[in-house]
């Protein structure tokens, strides 16, 4: 897809204008609406999207929710005014008590993605949760045809809502539209398409990559392109927030900041409140942004999805947004983290064999 054929496109990173612009597009939508996210919390912000929602239903318009069971924060009698008027809602793979609960439940539909009308679409890190609006996020608004290739992934996500088994040669395919890739996974430890691309871009940058995650746990292969990377002169940086909302992820992340400090690789430390973005940048000519975290839950266990593009107009926006986040941040203190407690770096080494859990 040209980038002509891009009418329009915005990148958030404030929950309150984010939202306000999702609700003013639900609210002009004429034929559908998709709404598809991991957390959907009943508080006000869930009560405006539900609200607006059942006003387009009573209007005619055909509305679908896929929310995930373990991030679900509401039920199915949440919605009863909205599904009584035709709207479709669905909570992927419902939390099952059985001999091997965790290897069923862990596999989660990540996703964070809207459209509507096939003319609008949003994809990024953002739940819809009111407890995260002090978060920094990273919502990519796009109106264009692109948005008939996120209806798609929207209808076979839906589909499959219910499936526990998948075969392992069976996955998602990545959609291309001229400068852009919508890269989806489903849970695998055989084919990692969201991490085998993301080695391919570290592995082929030449000058920088910046990478801005919530929870910052390669595995070894992701860990080896960017010590590489940085070896061979690229400039390595990684944003993460100070504290994020999972302390385990915190002190298990701290194990390997002395090694990335080694290496070349910098860290840096977002103070304000939590960071919840999920970007990448390469060379300022490539990016990446979607539900995916740089961790091993997220490359092996979730459902994710990332756009990546070449799109000069979304670059210079991202830019702007790192440069912004990076004004907020700390940069990683080599000599205070070996300082740190002896108990804080016990942690960290006890919980390495439970990092595909976080």
């Amino acid at each position: 897809m040209p980038n002509s054929r891009l009418q329009s496109f915005h990148l958030f990173d404030n929950p309150t204008e984010f939202q306000s612009a999702m609700l003013d597009d639900i609210r002009h939508a004429k034929h559908f609406v998709f709404l598809e996210t991991y957390k959907y919390a009943n508080d006000n912000v869930g009560h405006a999207f539900r609200d607006a929602l059942i006003q387009k239903a009573k209007e005619g318009v055909k509305v679908k929710i896929l929310i995930d069971s373990w991030g679900a924060y509401v039920s199915e009698a949440y919605f009863a005014e909205l599904t009584k008027l035709g709207g479709e809602v669905r909570f992927f793979k419902k939390i099952r008590f059985s001999y091997d609960f965790f290897t069923k439940n862990h596999r989660r539909n990540h996703h964070k993605v809207l459209v509507i009308d096939n003319k609008i679409s949003y994809i990024g890190s953002a739940n819809i949760t009111g407890y995260s609006m002090q978060w920094r996020e990273a919502v990519l608004r796009m109106e264009g045809t692109i948005s008939i290739s996120f209806g798609k992934t929207f209808r076979e996500s839906f589909k499959i809502y219910r499936k526990y088994i998948f075969n392992k040669f069976a996955y998602k395919k990545t959609i291309i539209q001229g400068d852009f890739e919508i890269v989806q996974d489903i849970p695998s430890i055989y084919r990692q398409q969201i991490k085998n691309k993301y080695e391919s871009l570290i592995k082929r940058a030449k000058k920088e990559v910046l990478i801005e995650t919530p929870y910052f746990l390669p595995g070894y292969m992701l860990r080896k392109a960017l010590t590489d990377a940085s070896k061979r002169g690229v400039k390595v940086k990684v944003i993460m927030p100070w504290h994020s909302d999972m302390r385990a992820v915190d002190l298990l992340r701290g194990k390997y900041l002395g090694v990335f400090f080694k290496n070349g690789i910098e860290t840096v430390f977002y103070t304000p409140s939590n960071l919840h973005a999920k970007t990448m940048l390469i060379d300022n000519e490539v990016f990446a942004i979607g539900s995916p975290n740089f961790d091993y839950r997220s490359f092996r266990y979730q459902h994710e999805i990332v756009l990546i593009g070449r799109h000069k107009g979304i670059i210079s926006q991202l830019r702007n947004h790192l440069q912004e986040t990076l004004k907020d941040c700390i940069p990683f203190d080599h000599i205070s983290w070996q300082r740190r407690p002896q108990f804080e770096k016990f942690l960290g080494w006890a919980l390495i064999p439970f990092r595909h859990l976080f």
